[in-house]
């Protein structure tokens, strides 16, 4: 098996925090909302009410991030990040021009790349699976 670049592990690396951290700013607001309690009102994009729909959007803007930022699960954390933002590219802002709607498809773009590529050696999961290696 060829050895793979660290120039490729560094690209992993900055394309998981980078695009992760910036999705924080956005579910940081929604998980105060959340936390503050009291009437809920947020979109129900999907039709499932808008708490679970607000749930939805603080675990795939805030904790499923978070995990990707770390690099825990990485591959499995993107997913619901990734759904999260073709909720918001093909439901929310259906109706909306391209430069409207134009970062929630960065978003997706990045968080399908995230899951296709996984973590990369720079992350918790590249040390567990190290640690896998050495055991066997």
């Amino acid at each position: 098996m060829r050895k793979s670049s660290p120039t490729k592990h560094l690209g992993l690396l900055i394309l998981r925090v980078s695009f992760s951290a910036a999705m924080l700013t956005h579910g940081w607001p929604k998980l105060q909302k959340l936390l503050a309690g009291g009437q809920i009102k947020f979109a129900d994009p999907i039709g499932i009410g808008e708490l679970p729909s607000l749930i939805l959007a603080v675990l795939g803007e805030f904790v499923f991030p978070i995990l990707i930022i770390i690099g825990l699960k990485t591959r499995l954390a993107a997913i619901p990040a990734a759904i999260t933002m073709a909720v918001a590219f093909f439901i929310v802002h259906s109706e909306d021009a391209f430069g409207d709607k134009e970062m929630s498809f960065i978003y997706l773009v990045a968080f399908i790349t995230i899951a296709l590529l996984g973590a990369g050696k720079y992350s918790l999961d590249g040390y567990l699976s190290k640690g896998k290696r050495k055991s066997h």
